[in-house]
């Protein structure tokens, strides 16, 4: 499992025009699922993400959890992180979850994000989705279940 993290002032997803999921100051997260991804990945990042300091406090510019700060995440499906183009130039996506076991695997992260008691917003899986992105600093990150096992 991947997840994409942004530091943000705001972002936004939509679905046909409309806005499905807003948050203020927090992170944004694009989280992509691998076919052997269980629940102890989906929830070792979902603590990854809501532990992982990168808000500035008055001495650092990474020191503070969204915890620390009451962040917002916006969490947005994107299978597209699991793209290999190694080969070619047309990206595979045969490591990625087939979209049940995405679904699932995604659904179960975002409650474990909102069991922080965090504001949690959502895109809406399996859509095209616009996203609007103001990342602070610009600060992007990438987190890995696997790697982080080993």
């Amino acid at each position: 499992m991947k997840a994409l993290v942004q530091r943000v002032d705001r972002a936004s997803v939509s679905v046909n025009d409309d806005i499905v999921g807003e948050i203020d100051r927090g992170l944004m997260v694009f989280l992509g699922v691998a076919l052997d991804d269980s629940e102890e990945d989906a929830r070792y990042l979902a603590n990854k993400v809501v532990n992982l300091r990168i808000f500035a406090d008055n001495i650092s510019k990474f020191a503070l959890s969204s915890l620390d700060i009451m962040g917002d995440i916006l969490v947005v499906s994107q299978f597209t992180l699991l793209a290999d183009s190694r080969k070619g130039r047309r990206p595979t996506f045969t490591e990625a979850a087939p979209p049940d076991l995405a679904k699932e695997l995604y659904e179960f992260f975002v409650e474990q994000v909102r069991s922080a008691g965090l504001k949690v917003e959502t895109g809406l899986f399996q859509e095209h989705m616009l996203v609007d992105i103001h990342n602070n600093g610009p600060v992007t990150i990438l987190l890995e279940s696997k790697k982080a096992a080993k």
